[in-house]
């Protein structure tokens, strides 16, 4: 009767992964190409690192995972309005989007590998960098039509993002720090998961991320990501992070599609620092401010990681630990506290529960009007 009821549950499964109709799609965007070359260096263009760099991570892909549905924005050199690549993401209905860079500083010192997802992170160098990417508009004709009077110039146009929170952020996050944690593997300098708001994230309705493998501007680093071994050193880190997002996004879409039941599902932040609990009202919309996600609880209330922050609590979701401050149901006041801890936690962005179920600030705007 065991062996049964196992291989039951062996057959369900596999039914349902031939039943499903729609391949797991990653849609892999190499920035700028053609008359955009992008940043320069004293010796190459970094729009043909970043298509060397994709065209070898999505080799990886389809060679490891012949499930997998890989779409590029361009695998040649030319060059592809911004708002063209997300559509072409939101057209092939992608489940998670990767936009490759290269990144430049005017000191020439500037060195290392970061992830970047949408979000409103104050600080004067991540500005300059989506201000470079999201320049490319400049270059086409119409573009304050076709962009809505966006201005990639001025830090006022910038304001629009302020409640465009994606429903996304979460899952985005996650696999920024996968490759975070696979370039730190590889020895390559880590500057961390960030937040900005680029143009092409924005846009795309699916889990994204900018990825700036390094600085064209330093020489040490040209060398290396104008090389074969620097380029297959960057395309194997981001393709090993890609395998272990593939593998927790097919262990929750095997459980939910046969009911099994599984012990991920999104909580709200109901654990305290000091093992204590807080109760989340089930009437109205609760807003917190999630401040960073780690891998191993953190026990002690002094760990550097809250820089200060007392009162810190965190709820656990996909293998993650996810810190959060504040606890409020007026979108106002949660704004306000947002604004006080920027010079502190310029990272931090809203997120918002219901009913103990996490949901989206435009979710959340259309309970309020209700009621």
């Amino acid at each position: 009767m065991k062996r049964l009821f196992v291989y039951f549950i062996f057959s369900t499964i596999l039914f349902v992964s031939y039943a499903s109709t729609k391949p797991f799609t990653v849609i892999i965007d190499p920035g700028h190409g053609g008359k955009d070359p992008g940043a320069m260096g004293p010796n190459g263009r970094e729009k043909d690192i970043n298509l060397n760099v994709s065209l070898k991570l999505g080799d990886l892909i389809k060679q490891n995972h012949p499930d997998v549905k890989v779409v590029f924005t361009r695998d040649v050199d030319k060059y592809v309005p911004l708002q063209d690549r997300s559509n072409i993401a939101n057209k092939a209905n992608g489940d998670l989007f990767i936009c490759i860079h290269t990144n430049a500083s005017k000191a020439r010192s500037a060195y290392g590998s970061e992830t970047y997802t949408i979000g409103l992170d104050k600080t004067n160098a991540n500005f300059e960098v989506a201000k470079r990417e999201n320049s490319v508009i400049l270059l086409e004709e119409g573009y304050k039509e076709k962009y809505q009077g966006f201005d990639p110039t001025s830090p006022d146009s910038y304001i629009m993002f302020e409640f465009m929170q994606s429903k996304f952020s979460d899952k985005s996050i996650e696999f920024a720090a996968y490759t975070q944690d696979e370039f730190i593997s590889s020895k390559r300098y880590n500057r961390g998961v960030r937040q900005e708001n680029f143009w092409v994230l924005h846009q795309t309705k699916m889990p994204s991320v900018l990825i700036e493998l390094g600085f064209i501007s330093n020489p040490n680093e040209e060398r290396f990501l104008l090389s074969d071994e620097g380029q297959n050193t960057m395309a194997n880190s981001i393709y090993k992070a890609f395998a272990k997002y593939k593998h927790e996004y097919d262990k929750k879409n095997v459980a939910a599609n046969t009911n099994i039941a599984t012990t991920e599902t999104p909580q709200p932040p109901v654990s305290k620092m000091d093992n204590s609990t807080q109760q989340v009202s089930d009437s109205k919309v609760e807003y917190q401010l999630q401040l960073f996600i780690t891998r191993k609880q953190v026990t002690d209330t002094k760990d550097p990681q809250f820089r200060g922050l007392t009162n810190c609590i965190f709820y656990e979701e996909g293998g993650w630990f996810k810190y959060t401050y504040g606890s409020t149901n007026n979108l106002d006041e949660i704004l306000k506290l947002k604004n006080s801890i920027k010079s502190t936690f310029p990272e931090a962005f809203i997120i918002v529960f219901h009913n103990g179920q996490k949901i989206s600030l435009q979710e959340a705007e259309k309970i309020s009007k209700q009621k």
